[in-house]
C-alpha cells in the first residue's frame, strides 16, 4: 500500500483533539490511513488520548501580558489564549506567556502564522527573490523551485511560531506551546502581538 504524506496541520488537529504526543498523533494517522476519526479511534484504543473530541471547545480565556526590555527600547504586548480561565492563571501558562513576550522582542517577528504576513510583502520577497535567482544564472527549469524555497525560509525566519525559540534553537516557538498545551491539556493559542521600538516605524 502507497504510504500517505501525513500533514503537520492533521497531526496538529489530532493533537489538539486528543492531547496525544505529536509522534503519537503521527503514527495513528499513518496507521489509519490520514482518516482522522479512525486515527482518534486508534488513539484512544491505545489509552494515549486523553480527552474526548476537543475541536468544539475554544481558547477564549488567557491573558494580555507586557515586556519591556532592560534597555527601554523595546516592548511586546501579548495576547495568550487558554480554553479555561483554570489554566489561564497557571504559572506554566503565565511562563509561557513571558516567555514568548520576550522571544518576541529579541526575534521580531512579523506575524504569528504564516498567515498573518501581508501579500504585498511576500510579493516584494518574491520579485528579490526572482531578481537573485536569475542574476546568478541559474537553469530556467529550476528557477521558480528556488524561488519558492527562499520564500518558505522567509516566511519561517520571520513568524513567529516557526521561529527557533530563542532562549533554546533546538525547538520553535511552537514546538514550545504545544509542550506547554500538552502539559496542562488543553488548546492553547497565540492570537495577536504588538512590538514596539524605539525610532521604528
Amino acid at each position: 500500500m502507497a504510504s500517505v504524506t501525513i500533514s503537520s496541520k492533521d497531526v496538529a488537529e489530532l493533537r489538539a483533539r486528543t492531547s496525544a504526543g505529536m509522534m503519537d498523533c503521527k503514527r495513528a494517522l499513518e496507521e489509519a490511513g490520514g482518516d482522522m476519526e479512525k486515527a482518534v479511534e486508534i488513539l484512544r484504543k491505545k489509552g494515549i488520548a486523553k480527552a474526548e473530541k476537543r475541536a468544539g471547545r475554544t481558547a477564549s480565556q488567557g491573558m494580555v501580558v507586557s515586556y519591556i526590555h532592560h534597555n527601554n527600547q523595546v516592548g511586546v504586548l501579548l495576547e495568550i489564549n487558554s480554553e479555561t480561565d483554570f489554566v489561564a492563571r497557571n504559572e506554566a501558562f503565565q511562563q509561557l506567556a513571558r516567555d514568548i513576550a520576550l522571544h518576541i522582542a529579541s526575534a521580531d517577528p512579523i506575524g504569528v502564522a504564516a498567515e498573518d504576513i501581508p501579500a504585498a510583502l511576500l510579493e516584494r520577497e518574491r520579485r528579490i527573490a526572482e531578481e537573485q535567482v536569475a542574476s546568478e544564472g541559474k537553469p530556467e527549469n529550476v528557477r521558480s523551485k528556488i524561488v519558492e524555497g527562499k520564500l518558505k525560509k522567509f516566511v519561517s525566519e520571520r513568524t513567529l511560531l516557526e521561529q527557533p525559540y530563542v532562549r533554546d534553537d533546538s525547538k520553535t516557538v511552537g514546538d514550545l506551546v504545544k509542550e506547554v498545551s500538552g502539559k496542562l491539556g488543553e488548546a492553547i493559542t497565540v492570537r495577536r502581538f504588538a512590538r514596539f521600538q524605539i525610532g521604528a516605524a
